[in-house]
């Protein structure tokens, strides 16, 4: 007698058509996503009625210039802006040893996208832990990279002499169209429009600004918990060996992946907010993220080398000198961090502690984001000032 061991279709074998559904549905969700978070960078700058270099305005020191890179770009939501509006000022006058900070100050701010992700999952406790210790993991080595290469830097100037010895075999008479390269924003553009129309409405700019932010950070709890719920259906036999053979066969496959798909959507914090809830449904596990979020870092710098590019005439040099430090500053933070076995671990131990405190109370998600990318940058620039 023979028995029937045939109980159905496997689960990536299902019907086409529920198959390319469930794939539109993530697309859309993915779009969403993205525009959420670019709702709320546009609220911030809306609420804060001011250009993001007028906050420049303030760096006196190298302390300052990085607390200032950190707050407009944790402001701004973009660390891609962030660099190239740096790129142009360098063009324009500022020195480049305080511009060196500002650059690992956007480091560190652009990490904030990825940990308003996580709070999509924070409902489900297991989720939370591991979308919240993938998004903190990026934090973690930005912030150890600038305690390690900041003093170095202000002692001997590593980047600084690396990129004066490199800028002038990249400076031409060519420039390129840094707009044209980034269709993401264009794609993005009717999203955008939609948003800031439901808060047309508002006379003050500030509200206005508010309501957006609130609006954005709504639109990303409710992605997270329906991309969760969807990425559980597709991302199973075919499709769940893909990402993994891209991003997560091993350390180097997962830093080529964060690098080009942050070269393609020409943002870093927009490919660590997708990677977040990858992390928090279980696709992803930490050891695996962390090599991906270090890519990110490096596929970010060709925004700030494109727009130095664009720029001509005798400031060109300075330019692509701060885009090559950008540049520079992410590979020595790799080389020096992860290829150093007793520094490796660091960064992962470090977000799986804080995850093991938001876990146990979300009064710590909000000291750590308040505290990290708003207070005490804050504090550090009136103490400055006095």
């Amino acid at each position: 007698m023979s028995i029937n061991t045939d109980i159905g279709p496997a689960q990536d074998e299902r019907p086409v058509p529920a198959q390319w559904i469930s794939w539109l549905i993530v697309v859309a969700l993915i779009y969403l996503l993205l525009a959420a978070v670019g709702a709320i960078g546009d609220g911030f700058k809306l609420a804060t009625a001011s250009n993001a270099k007028e906050l420049f305005a303030f760096a006196s020191n190298p302390f300052i210039a990085l607390v200032i890179g950190i707050v407009a770009t944790a402001l701004i939501q973009s660390s891609s802006t962030v660099t190239s509006i740096i790129v142009g000022m360098v063009a324009g006058g500022l020195p480049i040893d305080i511009a060196i900070p500002m650059i690992m100050g956007a480091n560190i701010g652009t990490s904030l996208t990825s940990t308003l992700v996580s709070l999509g999952h924070v409902r489900d406790g297991k989720e939370f832990h591991r979308a919240f210790s993938a998004a903190t993991v990026h934090d973690s080595f930005n912030i150890l990279a600038v305690a390690i290469l900041l003093p170095l830097e202000l002692l001997f100037s590593p980047l600084k002499h690396t990129a004066e010895a490199l800028a002038p075999f990249l400076v031409s008479d060519a420039s390129v169209d840094m707009k044209s390269f980034n269709f993401m924003k264009v794609i993005l553009s009717p999203a955008a429009d939609v948003l800031k129309s439901l808060v047309s409405w508002i006379p003050d700019n500030v509200w206005s600004g508010a309501a957006l932010v609130i609006i954005g950070v709504a639109i990303i709890l409710f992605v997270v918990t329906a991309i969760g719920k969807v990425l559980r259906r597709v991302m199973v036999g075919r499709a769940k060996t893909i990402m993994h053979n891209s991003v997560g066969r091993g350390p180097v496959s997962g830093m080529a992946s964060g690098t080009i798909i942050t070269v393609l959507v020409q943002s870093s914090s927009t490919t660590t907010a997708l990677i977040v809830p990858l992390a928090g449904t279980g696709v992803f596990n930490l050891r695996q993220v962390y090599p991906f979020t270090l890519g990110t870092n490096i596929g970010t710098c060709v925004t700030a080398l494109l727009a130095a590019t664009a720029i001509t005439g005798p400031t060109a040099l300075m330019a692509m000198q701060i885009a090559l430090v950008h540049l520079f500053f992410n590979i020595y933070g790799i080389a020096i961090i992860y290829l150093l076995p007793f520094l490796r671990n660091f960064p992962p131990l470090m977000a799986t502690t804080l995850a093991n405190l938001a876990q146990r109370s979300k009064l710590y998600v909000v000291a750590y984001i308040g505290g990290v990318f708003f207070v005490f940058p804050l504090l550090l620039i009136g103490v400055s000032q006095l």
